[in-house]
């Protein structure tokens, strides 16, 4: 039973929303203390939800389109009355005053909140193992990282916990983990979805967005949060369309609609991958053409410029981002507290914000990124979407020391969808040694419905 069909399930009273809860509250018991994705859960909270939305049905009332389904949300979003962390000391006892607008639009459709997931302090990091809460490990291989920053939603998916998770995507934050941990992960569209709220890593870059353990749940909860929001100065005012009327076509209309299509795979990408990754992105390569879509090879030139650019960048805004963290108003003044990734960024973001070096290094990074953003988007023009894989490299084992250019490296694939303000998405290609690989598309700007009519296509192939 896929995401949507079990929401059907609770609106038909084939399933009570009340046994989702427990059935999710019994695995999180039973499973999080090894796994560590969930640092905060509201068991009272879900389960009178639950309950409510049962009596609700029972009586015939009308119930929102996320009746009863369970999520798991990363703990930069401001949750009201829940611990708004964001895995660090510096917030350990701040409470949400008020829920984000994404949270509102899941309240308002009546999904479930059942906790706050672990991710890498502040989102500085890709393995979740920078987190105040402790190391989350990976349900789907064992002893190796989970990905990062948002590690605990993805965790928290693969080992079944919640139904759909909701993290934050600055430079591959969603898709990376969700490569690792064999889950679906979308970044929107830059300004699909409302950041009000999310505690910004870098705010030029970040995205909230969904995973699933099957693309029906991204598509649901993408209806449900992407909204125009007048309080969010970055947010869009179009018409995106229903995306669960995507994924619930026929399978000969999907596939009449993949004949149609156009798909990119680039060379650089494969050029600076793992050959097992690659082994088996090809493989989901295959399956497209054989779909009759027609796959041509493209050249980037400016891969070697994206992973310099998105850092400079991500230096300068976190910096700014965390001046409010002073110690008077939220908790402990970060810099007394925090750990060496966040330090480092914070350091590195106040020499590079100096006027005497914004010249050299900032304002070029946003040259640079004009260049990468007007380059890809010229290679879309003449392709519906670029396809390969999400991360370049398996994940390391947990502990295993990486210098932090080793450890950048995991993001340079995925950065390029968030310097450009592209849609993307993630899902499980295939595994190599017992390890899931991930397979990214990305898209033009707003045309996220092509990536989720792909990752349909590739779904219902199994």
């Amino acid at each position: 039973m896929n995401t949507f069909e079990k929401s059907q399930a609770i609106r038909n009273q084939e399933l009570q929303a009340t046994k989702n809860v427990e059935n999710f509250l019994s695995t999180i018991e039973k499973s999080n203390p090894s796994i560590n994705a969930f640092i905060g859960i509201n068991k009272e909270y879900a389960l009178s939800k639950a309950k409510e939305i049962d009596e609700k049905i029972k009586n015939g009332e009308e119930v929102g389109s996320l009746a009863g389904l369970v999520f798991g949300i990363k703990a930069n979003i401001s949750v009201e009355g829940e611990i708004i962390s964001a895995s660090s000391k510096t917030l350990e006892d701040y409470r949400g005053s008020y829920d984000a607008t994404v949270i509102k639009n899941i309240k308002d459709q009546d999904g479930i909140i059942i906790g706050m997931c672990n991710m890498d302090e502040f989102a500085a990091g890709n393995s979740t193992e920078n987190s105040y809460y402790g190391v989350t490990a990976n349900p789907s291989a064992e002893g190796h990282i989970p990905g990062g920053s948002s590690g605990g939603t993805a965790a928290a998916i693969g080992a079944n916990m919640c139904d759909i998770a909701i993290g934050s995507d600055t430079g591959g934050s969603i898709r990376n983990p969700a490569s690792h941990c064999g889950v679906y992960g979308f970044k929107p569209t830059y300004g699909a979805v409302s950041r009000q709220g999310l505690l910004d890593l870098s705010m030029s870059l970040d995205q909230i967005g969904p995973l699933s353990n099957d693309i029906s749940g991204i598509a649901m909860a993408l209806d449900t949060i992407i909204s125009h929001d007048e309080t969010d100065c970055t947010s869009l005012n179009i018409e995106f369309p229903v995306f669960t009327d995507i994924v619930n076509q026929s399978q000969e209309k999907i596939e009449e609609d993949m004949k149609n299509m156009k798909i990119a795979h680039i060379t650089q990408f494969k050029d600076i991958t793992d050959n097992n990754i690659n082994n088996v992105v090809d493989k989901s390569i295959d399956k497209i053409k054989d779909m009759g879509s027609e796959v041509v090879e493209l050249s980037f030139d400016y891969v070697d410029l994206c992973l310099p650019t998105y850092y400079l960048l991500n230096y300068v805004e976190f910096f700014s981002a965390t001046r409010k963290y002073d110690g008077r108003k939220y908790g402990y003044k970060i810099e007394e507290v925090c750990s060496e990734e966040v330090l480092r960024r914070i350091e590195i973001g106040s020499y590079i914000s100096q006027q005497e070096f914004s010249g050299k290094y900032y304002k070029k990074a946003l040259q640079a990124r004009s260049l990468i953003r007007s380059e890809i988007n010229k290679l879309l023009e003449s392709v519906d979407l670029i396809m390969g894989p999400t991360v370049p490299n398996l994940p390391h084992k947990i502990g295993e020391e990486l210098e932090p250019m080793e450890a950048y490296a995991y993001d340079i694939l995925t950065v390029i969808a968030n310097l450009a303000g592209l849609p993307a998405g993630s899902m499980k290609a295939g595994e190599y040694n017992g390890i899931p690989v991930g397979l990214q598309f990305q898209a033009k700007p707003n045309d996220d419905a092509k990536i989720i009519k792909a990752m349909t296509a590739l779904e219902l192939l199994g």
